[in-house]
């Protein structure tokens, strides 16, 4: 499988790039990887690169996107943060990646499990650790599970039906996000020159679905 070049890219529509990554992960989930020669990768794109789609996901080692989704040098931009968040810069990584570089797709990817939005259901032990850093960050999910939590629900990352109510919700939260803080990707998305969607991936299956 060859790099995307300029021309590859420019003939992508949003709809395309969303089943490039839904194949990709069938790829994946089957044990079918593509064929690709990543050295051949590399100096095809050593003058540029044309990635079809940007993809928020956490840090978590299980979810390399390049790999749960087969795709390979050049293919995709890659955004990492605990939690799969945004923030300005973010934004502004987002808002290269498509308006500058040419990529018709955003995905927010959550998953099952997530360590960071465990913190956020246990915040009071781990404040209590000095980390103030770690702190700023997982404080950012309690209004979102204030508005998931059921009253006299167990909060706590025990609550695994809460995790994944919070999970998801968390996914839908950042693209409110993006379309409510970057009048760059809401009006690329409202001109059909870009999708903005949100998965979630399963550790323990290898799958992703849709949200």
């Amino acid at each position: 499988m060859k790099a995307h070049t300029s021309e590859t890219q420019s003939t992508i529509s949003p709809e395309k790039a969303l089943n490039f990554l839904k194949e990709g992960n069938q790829r994946f989930v089957n044990n079918l990887k593509a064929n690709r020669d990543l050295l051949e990768q590399v100096n095809a794109t050593r003058e540029g690169q044309w990635p079809f789609a940007v993809i928020l996901s956490c840090i978590d080692s299980r979810t390399s996107a390049e790999l749960i989704f087969d795709q390979g040098l050049g293919d995709i931009f890659s955004i990492r943060i605990a939690g799969n968040f945004v923030n300005q810069d973010i934004l502004g990584s987002m808002e290269f990646g498509c308006n500058v570089a040419g990529s018709k797709l955003v995905v927010v990817l959550g998953h099952t499990k997530c360590g960071a939005l465990k913190g956020g259901l246990d915040a009071a032990q781990i404040q209590g650790m000095g980390m103030d850093n770690l702190n700023h960050l997982i404080n950012h999910f309690e209004p979102i599970i204030k508005e998931v939590i059921q009253e006299g629900e167990e909060y706590s990352s025990k609550n695994g039906d809460l995790l994944e109510r919070l999970n998801q919700q968390n996914v839908r939260s950042a693209i409110d996000d993006i379309r409510n803080q970057s009048s760059t990707l809401r009006n690329l998305e409202n001109e059909g020159r870009i999708k903005i969607v949100g998965a979630n991936y399963d550790v323990e299956t290898g799958v992703v679905t849709w949200l």
